[in-house]
C-alpha cells in the first residue's frame, strides 16, 4: 500500500526518513528514478540514508509502476519518492489510479520555472501536469514536513 508519493529532487535525505517514514507508518521505502536504477554510486550514498528500521527498494518508473500494479508491493506500507513531478505524473498515470494523493516537497530552481512557495519551482509544463491531474481527483499539495500545514497546488 502506497502511505506517501512524494516529489523532491533530493531524493532521500534527512528530512524526508526523519520527519515523513515515521508520519506515513511505512516500513519500505521506494526510490522510483531511472538513473539512480542504473547508477551504483549513487544508489549507495541512498542507502546511507534510510532508516535502520526500513526496506529500501530503488527501480526506475517503469519497473516500479510493474511491481505496484503486479500486486507484489501490497505487503508493505510505502514512501514512495520521485524526483520529477513527470515521474509523478508516469507513476499515478500507469498505477491505474492507485495514487490518489501527492505530496510536493521540493523541486530546484531551473531555467524557465515559477516559483509555487519556498521550495517548488515549476515549469508551466510542469504545472499544466499537475492541474490535470487535480483535475482527474489526484489531491496535489505542498508540503515540506509533516508538522508545517498543508497548501493545496494553485497553477
Amino acid at each position: 500500500m502506497i502511505k506517501l508519493l512524494r516529489v523532491d529532487h533530493r531524493l532521500l535525505h534527512g528530512q524526508v526518513v526523519v520527519s515523513w517514514f515515521d508520519n506515513v507508518g511505512a516500513n519500505t521505502i521506494l526510490v522510483a528514478n531511472d538513473a539512480v536504477a542504473n547508477d551504483e554510486f549513487r544508489k549507495s550514498a541512498i542507502r546511507l540514508a534510510k532508516p535502520e528500521n526500513a526496506k529500501l527498494v530503488m527501480k526506475s518508473i517503469d519497473d516500479s509502476i510493474d511491481a505496484i500494479n503486479s500486486g507484489v508491493t501490497d505487503k508493505y506500507q510505502m514512501l514512495v519518492v520521485v524526483e520529477s513531478v513527470g515521474d509523478a505524473e508516469k507513476l499515478i498515470r500507469g498505477t491505474q489510479e492507485q495514487i490518489t494523493s501527492l505530496n510536493l516537497g521540493g523541486t530546484k530552481p531551473r531555467e524557465g520555472t515559477k516559483n509555487y512557495s519556498k521550495t517548488i519551482n515549476l515549469t508551466d509544463l510542469e504545472a499544466d501536469l499537475l492541474a490535470g491531474l487535480q483535475q482527474d481527483g489526484v489531491d496535489v499539495y505542498i508540503q515540506q514536513i509533516p508538522s508545517e500545514s498543508r497548501q493545496k497546488f494553485e497553477k
